[in-house]
């Protein structure tokens, strides 16, 4: 077993706030006759509030074989084996013995749709939900956002650090994409805009176009921030942004020149999807940038 694996669900585990989102959306859709598909279904997390909340049955799909043995560990240990039915293989190409009423899913990336979660769910329902089936979560959206950091993170190479310039690092540090788990809320310049939607039938990446976004306040503009925020159920929402103890996922930042920036300017980005298996990795996309100024500085 690569401890890897366990190491990530660990840390996934962890993450109350995600899995008490999830244990109240799934609340709101589970009844004791409710046939449940769990998609992704890793140590079976999703799998034990189902059956908590009264689920008849759950057909746990787990692609990943390592961790799909640790699943079917579980399973015995808990003496799960006349309620779950442990399914080791690509959702994609599964057909369960019956159609299910509900598709519960956890297979987000920090940024939201890293791991074809929308394009794994729209084959696998096709053949398995019943028509007038719920799938938990309804709608995930990935959002890009102008900010300026205070204190931390890529706001620290900054003309003032308790008295120190610090600027100059700017022309040694290469702005490249990366991760961050935010201690304090950046300052948004303009309001977030959504680069995929699955409310509106983007399935992943792929789907990502150039966007506009308007700065309605006055500072320095630091980076472009990416997040997620998933609609489990009606009203129950869980996103990465602002980071909350506990929480498994980071947020992306594009890293820009530090640049003095006006309410009404406007910064264009192009996002540029690598080829191949490097796509499902956003530390590898560029995001090419233009602004654009309401007046010359």
């Amino acid at each position: 077993m690569d401890q890897r694996h366990l190491l990530m669900h660990q840390a996934m585990l962890g993450d109350r706030r995600r899995v008490e989102s999830y244990d109240r959306a799934l609340a709101t859709v589970i009844d004791e006759n409710a046939v449940v598909a769990d998609v992704g279904a890793g140590t079976l997390a999703l799998t034990a509030l189902a059956l908590r909340h009264g689920a008849a049955h759950v057909y746990a799909v787990e692609a990943d074989p390592q961790i799909a043995a640790v699943a079917d560990r579980i399973i015995k240990a808990n003496g799960w084996q006349d309620r779950v039915t442990l399914i080791a293989g690509d959702a994609r190409l599964v057909r369960l013995p019956q159609q299910v009423d509900v598709t519960v899913c956890e297979l987000m990336g920090n940024l939201g749709p890293e791991e074809d979660m929308a394009r794994i769910l729209r084959v696998f329902n096709r053949r398995n939900l019943r028509p007038d089936g719920v799938v938990v979560p309804e709608r995930v959206v990935t959002w890009l956002a102008p900010v300026q950091f205070g204190t931390e993170g890529w706001g620290i190479w900054s003309p003032d650090f308790f008295g120190m310039r610090l600027d100059v690092v700017q022309e040694l540090v290469d702005p490249t994409a990366h991760l961050h788990f935010l201690t304090q809320e950046p300052t948004l310049l303009g309001e977030p805009v959504a680069l995929v939607d699955t409310g509106r039938g983007d399935t992943g990446l792929r789907n990502a176009r150039p966007l506009a976004l308007p700065l309605h306040t006055a500072g320095t503009l630091h980076a472009v921030l990416g997040y997620f925020t998933a609609t489990l159920a009606p009203g129950i929402e869980l996103s990465n942004m602002p980071s909350y103890p506990g929480c498994n996922w980071a947020v992306f930042v594009w890293p820009l020149r530090h640049t003095a920036v006006a309410a009404g300017d406007t910064v264009h980005v192009r996002p540029r999807r690598p080829d191949g298996s490097a796509a499902r990795d956003v530390t590898q996309w560029r995001l090419d940038c233009r602004l654009d100024r309401v007046s010359k500085q």
